[in-house]
This record gives structure tokens, C-alpha cells and sequence, in this order.
């Protein structure tokens, strides 16, 4: 057996035998021509008959994968109408003398290393979309087709990298799972991985100068990163085992997907899911959240070792938005501090981390940091249903300052001519002082989401990562149920909704008992909505709060740490 760690772009467990994906890439000769008109005329015809490619394979793509996701083969579209590329092309056949094959090749390899070479990740994953329109032109040209995907049997395809083109057209009851040598979690051939819902690997280097692998058994765990070739009988017995768990869920998803979140008694319930960064998405999607409650953007600070730009988080937040299509997303400002540190932000080291300069104090002490996330959300706004959530709130002046700010971002951002939307704005209630107050709160605001796990911690004073507190941080402690209750209640009197995004979400235990208190939205990870959702559709409200009307909650039951 062979291992091989790459990135993965798109969950799930792939078993089958292997098949290797190899470009058939044009052979393009330099000839040199005396009729120039005539080149340019074939160029034309080329760009012609490429439109019209492009044009059946964004139908063909909204069938399989939504419009959203189609809207990549309208890009490959525009790049044919772009005046660079065009003017680079049309360029060397005048100047050179030469066939349109030669230029397009020419111009196309010139593109292809500049987006290449950009410090922008996304940017660069833009290479691929280049090297797709040249190939397509080229082949329009030459009147050859490219590579063939069908397969005889369902394989796993590795290649040493795929066009958004090449995988749209694959059939996806003939594939298992990507496997390339290239690529990154921001390439669209990774987000049509993550929509179609097909494991999927990138960034293994040499693999295919690694060894022969075709007609191999292989198993692709892309949510591990893992690709294992010929392996051994106790691997693949429990990556089988681990396939069949999935396979239940998915029968679980059939059953209950398209579904409403409504109670017996007609009470609607929002059940989103938390996302950690774009490749959560996919598992969002399969698993039919109505929206995202809590998009973590400390993820594009805490995986690098620089401040990441407007650009770079623009294009990721307008990314989510386009693939959730309209649904609500809910993206939690900068959290960084406590258990989260970035060492390019040189924070001084605190004695009490927990306690001190984290999430929205940091912002508010560093606004050219706070500023720059604000613009690249609200410009991504207006590409779908983006809410701004901030963390960490004690006090309403807090709210006003962050409100001022938010302002004054919008002020700069249309005095430039710079398209953006007007998202909700809201915050996170997960410290004391926040519930205690959350009618004052509320009418400054659009929304609450409750953070239970801070909340926890904060109410009770026992570190939630304390390996002896663990009798002591009790989310079912009557003070955190009390203080839950509060906020929704003070919520509704100001005409806002609340929910809750923290772990005690998703807490089967509870959910009756959040419904019963009024919870407009329950925020968990993908693989609970299901659950949550079937418990919903049980229930009735009305009896349940008939029923649990006199009783008074007790305490929990409670062993410190190491008693018996």
C-alpha cells in the first residue's frame, strides 16, 4: 500500500479502481504566413465556435450544478471577448506574421504564467480558466477534439490537473473522485468538486511520476487529504466501514432534504449551518442547510503569516455568497485572541487571554485592520445574502462605535463608485454582561446569535479547555438557560430575531426547550442539521410549553472533576 497526503477540496470517501486522466494538448507549430487577413479571419471563426461550446456547456452545467456555479463558463465567455487577450493575439499574427494556432498558443501561455505568479491565491487559481479557453480555441482551430471521459465503470480520475470544462463534461455516475497533482481549494474545478458533492484531492506533487496507477484500486478520503493506492485489507475495511456511515447519512439526507423546519403547531424554525471556511461549504450544501449562522473569517487570518487584503477577502466572502445562492450568511468579524493568535499581529503576551484583548476590542484598537474586513464584506454583500455578525460585545457604546465605523466604510466605498450592498448587522451575545443587558442592546441592532460557549465559560468562570473543569462548565447550567431565555425574550420585544450559534445548538437534549423559549435560528454543524431537523418536525411547541409550564429547572447534576 502507497499513501499520499494532498488537500482536500471536497469530503466524502471514494473506493474503486483508478484511472489515469491524461491531456491530449495540442501540437502547435510556428508557420509563418502572407496572408494575415485570412489568419485573422480563422481566429474569428475559432472565437465563434468557441462561444457557441461555451454557451451548451453553462446549460449543460445548470442542469447538473445550478446557475451559480454555471456562471464560470459565462467568465471563460467573457475572457474570449477580452480586449488584452484579443489584442495580444490579433498583435503577434500582424507583427510576426504568423498562424492564429501560434498566437493564441503564445498568448495563452503569456496569460496563463502572469495569473500564475500572482501573490493573490484566487488569482492565481485563475491560471486554469486561461489555460481552458486557449485549449478550446485551439481545438476549434485544428477542428480536433480533446481528451475523452468516458469510462466503461465508475473510476477515480488523477490527473495532473482538470479544467472546469473537462469536469463538467465528465459524467458523474462514471466518477468517484478527483485525484491531481495541481490545483487549490479556490480553483473552480474544486468548487465543482465540492458542488457535484465527488471526493476530490489537490496538490500532490510528481504523483504521476510516482507509479502506474491505472487500473489500481484506490481510496480517496477527501476529507482527510488522503489517497491510498493498492491498500492493505485492514485499510480498506475500515475506510468501507467509514463509506457505509456516510452512505446511512445520505439516506437519512434523502429522506428529509427539501423538507421544512416546522413544528407540528406551524412554528418555523431557521436551521443553518457553521462553517469553519470554503471547503465547509460543500458539506453545507449536501446536507440542506437554509443558510450558514456563523462563517469564521479568522480562518483567512490565521493560515498565513500577513495580514490578508480587501482583494483576498472579498473574493472568498463573495464566493460563499454566490454559492449559497441567496441564501442568508451570517460572517463573524475578526475573532482572533484567546485560544486563536496570529504572531504577525505581535500581541503582548496576557495573563489572562480569555479575559483580554480578543475579537471586537482588538478591532476597535486596531481599526485599519477592522476597516479593511468591513469594505471587503460589504462590497461581497452585494453579490448575495451576506449578515455581519461582531463578537465579543459588552456595551452599547461598543455597538455605536462599530456602527460609526461601518458608516464611515460605507461613505468612502460610495464616494469611490464602489458597488456594495446593505447587509444586516448583528452581534454575538456570548458574555454576561451582553445577556444581562440585551434590551439595550437590542434596538441598536438587527440580530442576536448567542455564543454558548463563551457564554459558558464567562457565566460560570471555568475555562472551557481546562482538562479538570469539566464539572464545572456546564452549558446546561440553569444560569446559562436563564440567560438564553433573556436574550430571545428581549430580542422579540424589539422586533429582532435571535439564535444560537454555539455547540449547545446542536444539542438534541435542548432543542425542545429552545423552541418552547422562542428561537428564531439554530446554527450547528452540517452533519446535525438532519438530526435537529427531524426532532423539529415531531414537536409540538404549544404542548410542550403546557406541559413544562410549572416545572421549575434544578440543578444539573454535578461531580467535580476526579470524584467518584
Amino acid at each position: 500500500m502507497r499513501c499520499y497526503k494532498g488537500s482536500g477540496v471536497s469530503g466524502g470517501i471514494a473506493v474503486g479502481k483508478i484511472r489515469v486522466y491524461r491531456r491530449e494538448k495540442q501540437q502547435v507549430k510556428r508557420r509563418h504566413t502572407e496572408d494575415v487577413q485570412a489568419e485573422l479571419l480563422r481566429y474569428e471563426a475559432a472565437k465563434e465556435e468557441a462561444a457557441r461550446q461555451l454557451e451548451m456547456l453553462c446549460q449543460k452545467a445548470c442542469r447538473k450544478i445550478g446557475k451559480m456555479q454555471a456562471a464560470i463558463f459565462e467568465a471563460h465567455q467573457m475572457m474570449l471577448a477580452d480586449e488584452d487577450y484579443n489584442g495580444s493575439v490579433i498583435h503577434i499574427v500582424q507583427s510576426q506574421m504568423v498562424n492564429a494556432e501560434y498566437a493564441v498558443a503564445r498568448t495563452g501561455d503569456n496569460f496563463s504564467r502572469m495569473f500564475a505568479l500572482m501573490d493573490d491565491e484566487y488569482m492565481r487559481a485563475r491560471a486554469a480558466d486561461v489555460t481552458d479557453v486557449t485549449e478550446r480555441l485551439l481545438e476549434a482551430l485544428s477542428g480536433q477534439k480533446g481528451s475523452q471521459t468516458d469510462a466503461e465503470e465508475a473510476v477515480i480520475i488523477v490527473s495532473d490537473d482538470l479544467t472546469p470544462s473537462e469536469t463538467v463534461q465528465m459524467e458523474k455516475n462514471q466518477i468517484l473522485a478527483f485525484v491531481t497533482e495541481q490545483g487549490s481549494v479556490h480553483s473552480h474545478t474544486a468548487i465543482l468538486a465540492r458542488t457535484m458533492a465527488i471526493p476530490a484531492l489537490t496538490g500532490i506533487p510528481d504523483l504521476l511520476a510516482a507509479e502506474a496507477f491505472d487500473g489500481k484500486t484506490g481510496i480517496v478520503d477527501g476529507t482527510n487529504g488522503m489517497f491510498y493506492v493498492d491498500p492493505d485489507e485492514e485499510t480498506l475495511r475500515r475506510m468501507l466501514a467509514a463509506q457505509q456511515e456516510e452512505a446511512g447519512k445520505r439516506e437519512l439526507l434523502s429522506a428529509l432534504k427539501g423538507k421544512e423546519n416546522l413544528t407540528r403547531d406551524g412554528r418555523r424554525i431557521l436551521l443553518y449551518a457553521n462553517a469553519g471556511g470554503i471547503g465547509d461549504i460543500a458539506a453545507v450544501l449536501s446536507n440542506d442547510a437554509g443558510g450558514i449562522g456563523l462563517f469564521r473569517s479568522e480562518f483567512l487570518y490565521l493560515e498565513r503569516d500577513c495580514f490578508p487584503t480587501e482583494e483576498e477577502q472579498f473574493q472568498i466572502y463573495k464566493q460563499v455568497a454566490e454559492m449559497m445562492a441567496g441564501k442568508r450568511v451570517i460572517i463573524r468579524t475578526l475573532d482572533i485572541g484567546a485560544d486563536k493568535q496570529c504572531d504577525y499581529f505581535q500581541q503582548e503576551k496576557e495573563e489572562n487571554p480569555a479575559l483580554g484583548l480578543r475579537a471586537i476590542r482588538l478591532c476597535l484598537m486596531h481599526p485599519e485592520i477592522f476597516r479593511t474586513q468591513l469594505r471587503a464584506l460589504f462590497r461581497a454583500s452585494a453579490f448575495g445574502k451576506i449578515a455581519v455578525m461582531y463578537p465579543m460585545i459588552t456595551g452599547v457604546s461598543e455597538v455605536r462605535r462599530i456602527r460609526e465605523i461601518a458608516e464611515q466604510v460605507k461613505t468612502e466605498l460610495r464616494e469611490q463608485g464602489v458597488l456594495f450592498g446593505e447587509p444586516e448587522q448583528g452581534i454575538m451575545i456570548e458574555t454576561p454582561a451582553a445577556a444581562l443587558i440585551s434590551d439595550l442592546l437590542a434596538p441598536e441592532v438587527d440580530f442576536f446569535s448567542i455564543g454558548t460557549n463563551d457564554l459558558t465559560q464567562y457565566a460560570l468562570a471555568a475555562d472551557r479547555q481546562h482538562p479538570k473543569l469539566g464539572g464545572y462548565y456546564d452549558p446546561h447550567h440553569p444560569a446559562v438557560l436563564r440567560m438564553i431565555s433573556m436574550v430571545v425574550e428581549n430580542a422579540h420585544k424589539a422586533g429582532i430575531w435571535a439564535g444560537i450559534c454555539g455547540e449547545l445548538a446542536a444539542d438534541l437534549s435542548l432543542t425542545r426547550e429552545f423552541l418552547a423559549m422562542g428561537v428564531d435560528e439554530l446554527s450547528v454543524p452540517p452533519g446535525s442539521i438532519l438530526p435537529i431537523r427531524r426532532l423539529i418536525r415531531e414537536m409540538n411547541v404549544e404542548e410542550y410549553q403546557t406541559r413544562t409550564a410549572s416545572q421549575i429547572p434544578g440543578e444539573p447534576a454535578f461531580a467535580p472533576a476526579g470524584s467518584s
